[in-house]
């Protein structure tokens, strides 16, 4: 059993928390959180000791991991913590607040030869490992993640939304990116409510990122151009499609028409689920093995590196 304790008793500590409680080879040991109704809320519904800081956490308990599920500003000082008293990581994107505290919690973990993996949870989509098992010559990428406006949410649409496309467009396109366009605005708050970014990889793929908080209904969506193909990705319904043509053509006689023809084909995903799980059995059996983690704090810090530049416009 990995034994694993949550840090902060947010929305997504609460999700990491009843995950961890019912994933096969995880015991949950611990919640950890200043907020004394929160933690204790979160305790009680799982059956777990309760602690008010990562210290008390350390000295009063054994542990093998840690999901750390903490506003983002506290990431960099709670997991320095973590690894300095030897347990493994899992931290919610993004991996910190800024690219140099990254940087610096990547080499920590390094040295310390512990598991230290980010949260970009859509790496362990159904859809999206089956357009990654599917797409071999990607041309042009279309993302777009867009949804209501929920005042709750801190962070800019670019941080909170859109790293985890960035994240995504980078590994379907297998390249680094090498120039970049974005806009942004700002409609509901005093910060970016809706970006957009054109990207371009070292290897010539292209890739069109959209993300969005005023929209009036939720999307997630991944299409990817080939030679011979557009691969549709639908990240809610965890489905894919891959369209062909067939033939087109022109008539003439009463007017020019249009005719086309084409096929629509639906791979079988045997294994859908909850993404989160799947992370979170991912992040176990990196510490089990000793492997490399499915997202390691190098693809969290260039995703945050590439967030700022969106949200900055360079």
């Amino acid at each position: 059993m990995t034994r694993i304790a949550v840090i902060g008793t947010g929305q997504m500590g609460a999700n990491h928390a009843r995950v961890a409680s019912r994933t096969n080879g995880i015991e949950l040991v611990a919640v950890v959180d200043v907020d004394q109704e929160k933690r204790h809320a979160l305790a009680t519904a799982f059956g777990t000791l309760e602690f008010a800081t990562v210290s008390d956490l350390l000295n009063r308990t054994k542990l093998d991991a840690a999901v750390v599920a903490t506003p983002t500003k506290y990431h960099h000082a709670v997991v320095e913590e973590l690894l300095a008293a030897g347990v493994h990581v899992l931290v919610e994107k993004p991996i910190a607040l800024t690219v140099e505290e990254g940087e610096d919690l990547q080499h920590k973990a390094e040295a310390a030869k512990l598991v230290l993996q980010v949260g970009h949870v859509e790496r362990f989509n159904p859809a999206v490992r089956e357009l990654l098992s599917i797409v071999d010559h990607p041309i042009h990428l279309d993302i777009v993640r867009s949804g209501p406006f929920s005042p709750r949410v801190l962070d800019n649409v670019v941080v909170d939304l859109m790293i985890h496309d960035l994240d995504l467009a980078r590994k379907i396109a297998g390249s680094e990116v090498s120039k970049m366009r974005s806009i942004t605005q700002a409609t509901r708050s005093d910060s970016a409510d809706l970006a957009v970014a054109l990207l371009t990889f070292e290897n010539g793929v292209t890739a069109s990122v959209t993300a969005s908080r005023i929209g009036q209904q939720k999307i997630r969506e991944i299409s990817v151009t080939q030679p011979d193909s557009v691969v549709v990705a639908d990240l809610i319904r965890q489905d894919v499609n891959i369209h062909r043509m067939q033939q087109f053509e022109f008539l003439s006689g009463e007017g020019a028409r249009y005719r086309q023809s084409g096929v629509v084909e639906i791979p079988f995903i045997e294994n859908r689920g909850e993404p989160l799980m799947e992370q979170l059995r991912s992040f176990a059996e990196s510490i089990r093995t000793g492997a490399e983690p499915a997202v390691t704090a190098t693809d969290g810090t260039i995703a945050l590196a590439l967030a700022h530049r969106v949200f900055l416009g360079k």
